[in-house]
């Protein structure tokens, strides 16, 4: 396991490496979690936990929810590795209601098929003024193939999005469009790679469902042959330029996904 200043925990032993888009969005998490204090943290969907390994070093006792065996499995060999104590659970625990100062989910929502009970929920585990960091996929237009293939039952809208966190008994603190232009670009050239994987699945619909959401947050595929180049000097400075980049169009609705910090009321 390897511990990159520029872009924290990889594994391409294990076959994990930070994806250019889970870059993206880890840079967002952690500014827009920079000021909070460590305290008891939830990670819904927290595929291979690396994230964790961050939190955990800043002082968050860190917890994570992970229904999928194979990403539990991968991240609980990581905190082996990297020494790190994260509590990992295929279910939602009996003392979890006003558990935790911080809950967070990342890609997961558009996951779910209620996923306004879901917030409900998630509400129910944090402490009163305790905050959730949530991403999830933007704009319905921008539906592709790679949607399908990783289960998702939505993209969202900004403000259908502000109205049901809002419903959920949350404050909406602050509110991002991530990813643009590199996001939006990587997204388009990679459905038709997953048009062809849909095409080959003979599974049935609902199989393929769960079996896609087990493994979307865990597949790095090219990624991992790619990885060597993103950390050479080339790479880095694309990298840093894409970073920075899209630090200028966070306030507009062009970004590929959404990420936002709420309190609960």
């Amino acid at each position: 396991m390897q511990i990159d200043r520029m872009y924290g925990p990889a594994a391409p032993e294990h076959g994990w490496v930070p994806a250019p888009r889970y870059l993206m969005r880890r840079a967002r998490v952690l500014a827009l979690t920079a000021q909070l204090a460590p305290g008891e943290l939830l990670e819904i969907g927290c595929g291979a936990g690396v994230l964790l390994h961050e939190f955990t070093r800043r002082g968050f006792h860190c917890t994570a929810l992970e229904s999928s065996v194979a990403a539990r499995e991968l991240a609980a060999e990581l905190a082996r590795e990297g020494d790190v104590p994260i509590q990992l659970r295929a279910e939602p625990q009996a003392d979890w209601s006003g558990k935790f100062s911080t809950v967070m989910a990342f890609e997961v929502l558009e996951h779910i098929a209620d996923d306004a009970q879901a917030l409900r929920t998630w509400a129910g585990w944090l402490q009163p003024g305790g905050h959730l960091v949530l991403s999830v996929p933007a704009h319905a237009k921008a539906w592709t193939a790679g949607d399908v293939w990783a289960g998702h039952y939505r993209r969202y809208e900004r403000d259908a999005l502000c109205r049901l966190i809002e419903a959920a008994g949350f404050a909406i603190e602050r509110f991002e469009c991530y990813g643009y232009p590199i996001g939006n670009l990587g997204e388009k050239l990679s459905a038709p790679g997953y048009a062809r994987r849909i095409r080959r699945n003979a599974a049935s619909e609902d199989v393929a469902r769960s079996a896609n959401n087990d493994r979307s947050g865990i597949d790095r595929g090219i990624h991992v042959r790619l990885y060597r180049f993103v950390r050479s000097p080339p790479g880095r400075l694309a990298v840093a330029m894409c970073l920075g980049l899209q630090n200028f169009f966070l306030a507009t609705d062009l970004g590929s996904g959404y990420i936002l910090r709420a309190r609960r009321r």
